[in-house]
């Protein structure tokens, strides 16, 4: 057993012996890709998603050094037809780059040490081979690969950390024309002399790639073409085996006895791909640990990097995080980000860049980016106060005594902090209907979402929109059911309450409800508010 060959099955023996949520069904898909074009795949999800859990779990399938039969017995991998023809039979390279990014001393030559640790070992385990002088690692497997027939599965964990720690291209002192090759050069040069080669198809059965960002672009084309790629962005049939799903949190909450409101609340959120319904693992398994639903996940990495791209000076991108943060959806062109964490361009590649770090969530089909649940809120709130975004911050407060106004039934302060929000935030609405006036209103109540489900409800043909917002679980609020008015009167907006039946988000609820009709007034450019309590 050894460190980068054939490290057993040791690893997944801990996971499986656990509390585990069986993802084996990732086996079977990958067995079909195996001695064919297909063979090489990256598979790319934000942080703690189960990626390190997957590549350990292939690794004890695959590795021909020990018997992992056992292991799989009950699980969804272990009935598939294919299950018996692949189950350790072959040698396996294991790869985790965050090993060698976490060793200072190794940086300046790290695509070296890589290289030399890897073929060491590989000499050690096939002493008869005969090997070149001065072999790099793809000359000693191609060796290894003539001399005995040996095929390899590859699987590298976390393969973008150099693209993470290393800056993309350094200028040439004394001449700005005149690029040198850099880490992140020398490193992509290595997986292509891998896995782009003459050599390659016939010394690697197959290759899988963990990650946080898809495989580094330039310009237009992957640095690796010939890999298939399943990212947060386009997971194609992988979407259910990293994460988990709407009944895989039902039944862990029915074993914990623990809240499914709660969990869908903070964790869930993630639309990837097929699957609309995705929730955090690490963060859910957390919280039916402790006991308690807070942040997990964000405290794991990445937040300073998170700062730093959301104040950002494009044009759009500090209105589409507010609307975001009021509950809204903002379009996001996701196609010219270069998967690469120093090279940002535009806000689209801020909005990408988010979504593959997981701070946002991405619906490919109407291509729009949006805040997947109330770990992440949380989060990007405590990186917009460590950001200069002082109109912003302002707005939070705000929101707060906007609350509390409205509880108290105080409508001229509600109408005054409603002015407040709009004339700060005009620039991203065209203020002339109530659709508009109810996009005022989600931003002006963000502060509300700590303690409310907010629903914007549209009717059809009438034109009104309206806001519900239900107190969540432990919470002793009423209710609020929010009529909105352009050019009428606030009256105007409780008598339609009164008139017609409540929306169906309220059928359940049995506290007190606050009636609330808002009115703008076109001539005047003023809101006012009526407050009832029924």
């Amino acid at each position: 057993m050894g460190t980068y060959i054939n490290k057993g099955n040791n690893a997944f023996r801990d996971i499986v012996s656990h509390e585990y949520v069986d993802k084996t069904s990732l086996i079977p898909l990958v067995n079909a890709t195996l001695n064919s074009e297909c063979r090489y795949s990256c598979v790319t999800r934000c942080r703690r998603f189960g990626k390190s859990m997957a590549a350990k779990m292939l690794c004890a399938y695959y590795d021909k050094s020990c018997d992992s039969r056992e292991l799989f017995v009950g699980l969804k991998a272990g009935k598939d037809k294919s299950f018996e023809t692949y189950l350790n039979k072959y040698s396996v390279l294991y790869l985790d780059v965050t090993s060698f990014t976490a060793r200072p001393e190794l940086r300046v030559n790290i695509v070296r040490h890589i290289q030399d640790e890897i073929i060491y070992e590989l000499k050690e385990a096939f002493p008869d081979v005969k090997y070149k002088e001065n072999s790099d690692l793809m000359d000693t497997l191609a060796s290894i690969h003539e001399a005995t027939g040996e095929k390899f599965f590859f699987i590298i964990d976390e393969w973008d950390a150099i693209c993470r720690e290393f800056p993309n291209r350094q200028k040439m002192k004394g001449d700005p024309e005149t690029v040198s090759p850099t880490i992140l050069d020398e490193y992509v040069m290595l997986l292509r002399r891998l896995f782009k080669t003459q050599d390659s198809d016939e010394v690697f059965a197959g290759a899988y790639l963990t990650g946080i960002l898809p495989i580094k672009r330039y310009n237009t084309e992957s640095a690796l073409n010939n890999f298939n790629e399943y990212s947060m962005i386009d997971p194609a049939y992988l979407a259910s085996c990293y994460g988990f799903t709407e009944d895989e949190v039902r039944e862990l909450a029915q074993q914990h006895n623990a809240s499914t409101e709660d969990l869908k609340q903070w964790y869930d959120g993630y639309h990837i791909g097929r699957e609309k319904s995705i929730y955090n693992p690490y963060s859910v398994m957390k919280a039916l640990q402790r006991g308690v639903c807070r942040s997990y996940w964000t405290t794991t990495g990445a937040y300073d990097s998170v700062v730093t791209y959301i104040q950002m000076n494009y044009d759009g991108l500090k209105d589409d995080i507010i609307r975001m943060l009021s509950g809204e959806r903002v379009d996001v062109d996701t196609t010219e980000f270069l998967n690469d964490m120093h090279i940002i361009r535009s806000k689209n590649d801020v909005l990408t860049v988010l979504i593959h770090l997981g701070y946002l969530a991405y619906d490919g089909d109407a291509q729009e980016c949006f805040i997947p649940n109330k770990e992440v809120a949380d989060e990007l709130n405590n990186a917009i106060k460590a950001t200069s975004w002082e109109p912003l911050i302002k707005t939070i407060q705000n929101s707060k005594g906007l609350l509390n106004a409205t509880l108290s039934g105080n409508g001229q302060a509600v109408a005054s902090a409603i002015d407040l929000t709009h004339d700060e935030h005009t620039s991203i609405l065209s203020y002339n209907d109530e659709n508009s006036l109810a996009c005022v209103l989600t931003i002006a109540y963000i502060w509300a979402k700590n303690e409310y489900v907010i629903h914007r409800e549209y009717a059809t043909g009438k034109g009104y929109a309206d806001l519900v917002m239900i107190p969540r679980r432990n919470v002793s609020k009423p209710a609020l059911v929010v009529e909105l008015k352009f050019n009428h009167s606030a009256d105007t907006a409780i008598d339609q309450i009164k008139r017609k039946q409540y929306p169906a988000k309220l059928v359940e609820y049995t506290g007190d409800i606050l009636l609330v009709g808002i009115n703008y007034d076109k001539e005047t450019k003023q809101h006012t508010c009526k407050i009832e309590r029924i």
